[in-house]
């Protein structure tokens, strides 16, 4: 006990002598800092960038909705259904009836161009149509700006975040695709959720305009608990009449975020990396330069006792405080520079823009910060070796 008392006594006599003299070494320190900072606000911004949009999509779900797809469909996109399909969905059981009847929804998806308001380049943006029935099934959709769409009438809603990401669909414009133009009589708020993403109107309009007869390609049902659910699908894919694939909200859009997100994690997980082996030779030069300069000092710290594990210790304090400076600095920049930043990034399963917003969380800052600490101590590790190692008589003679 005495010894380890002991032990831990030099090496925080070796640490504190090594912290004090950080100030004359503030150009190099500075440095290993920066690099850090930078690699950690790097990593966090772009794994925020990850986190908005699985958020974006992880908060459109609902358990106690669920999505009718054609049977094989992975995407809105490639499904189908047809009129009597629709109705069969509604008046399945364990659908939540309300004043307008069964709270079923059948929908059509369909792609259109618009300018990006960031660039001059053009995207894909989600047109849907929908029926009353949309915001029966979505009771978090709310008109904030004009007003809603009138049957029969060529007339659109866009979600806030398109909106605020497209240009050409301000309130009150008149947009032309192919044969038909449209008005945006209002403006909707769907919570942060995917809907914010689409532009909305009436589908009786959407299926003539675009040539798909009486078809729908999805139907969103308000089941009448979440614990409704197997009730509904088993209703559904026993009926011999349909085809059908079934699907809680939740489910679906956890599964449509997955690829996006893989992506955007592996490719900012390896742009890290290899700046952070850039910033691992800053720290490696910093620390050996903080040994250079005082080699005699931890020569007669060698010479009066202390052990050679206590300085590899006390050098390796002082790499890893330095990582983690520079990772809480790189943790700051990235959260009041990106935290809550608005952009659009295309989904590849429907190929259509979905706009999210930054996310830093607590998570993603801890990861920055642990990222730090592991640069710092790679990058002190040979440092603190040489440190231990330097031959105590030769070390006294440097002037």
């Amino acid at each position: 006990m005495t010894a380890i008392i002991m032990w831990l006594w030099q090496v925080a006599v070796v640490a504190l002598l090594n912290l004090r003299t950080i100030r004359q070494r503030l150009g190099t320190s500075a440095v290993a800092i920066i690099g850090i900072a930078g690699v950690v606000a790097t990593f966090v911004s772009v794994l925020s960038m990850a986190e908005g949009f699985r958020k974006t999509m992880a908060s459109t779900g609902s358990p106690d909705t669920a999505i009718v797809m054609r049977s094989g469909s992975d995407s809105e996109m490639v499904s189908i259904l047809s009129r009597e399909d629709v109705r069969i969905i509604g008046d399945a059981a364990g659908v939540r009836r309300g004043a307008n009847g069964p709270m079923a929804s059948g929908e059509l998806f369909v792609i259109v161009d618009l300018p990006k308001r960031s660039s001059n380049t053009t995207a894909n943006v989600p047109l849907r149509g929908v029926s009353q029935a949309a915001f029966d099934v979505r009771p978090n959709v709310r008109i904030v700006e004009g007003r809603t769409f009138q049957s029969g009438r060529n007339e659109l809603i866009v979600g806030r975040g398109a909106a605020a990401q497209f240009a050409g669909v301000e309130l009150g414009r008149t947009i032309r695709w192919g044969q038909n133009e449209w008005k945006v009589v209002g403006i909707f708020d769907a919570g942060g959720t995917m809907s914010d993403s689409e532009i909305w109107c009436d589908v009786s309009v959407l299926q003539p305009a675009y040539r798909r007869g009486s078809s729908y390609q999805t139907v969103y049902a308000k089941l009448e608990s979440p614990e409704a659910f197997t009730k509904f699908k088993d209703a559904l894919t026993t009926d011999p009449r349909l085809s059908l694939k079934v699907l809680r909200e939740t489910d679906y859009f956890a599964e449509q975020s997955q690829m996006v997100s893989t992506l955007i994690t592996t490719l900012g997980s390896i742009i890290a990396f290899l700046m952070g082996i850039g910033a691992i030779f800053g720290a490696v030069n910093t620390m050996y330069s903080a040994v250079s300069s005082r080699t005699r000092e931890i020569a007669t710290l060698r010479a009066l006792g202390f052990g050679g594990g206590a300085v590899v210790v006390s050098v390796l304090a002082e790499a890893v405080l330095l990582g983690l400076i520079g990772g809480a600095v790189g943790g700051a920049v990235a959260y009041v520079g990106f935290n809550g930043f608005q952009t659009s990034t295309i989904n590849w399963q429907t190929f259509s823009q979905v706009a999210f917003a930054f996310t830093v969380t607590p998570g993603l800052i801890g990861a920055g910060l642990f990222y730090a600490l592991v640069m710092g101590l790679v990058g002190g590790l040979l440092p603190a070796v040489r440190a231990a190692r330097l031959p105590i008589v030769s070390a006294l003679r440097e002037l």
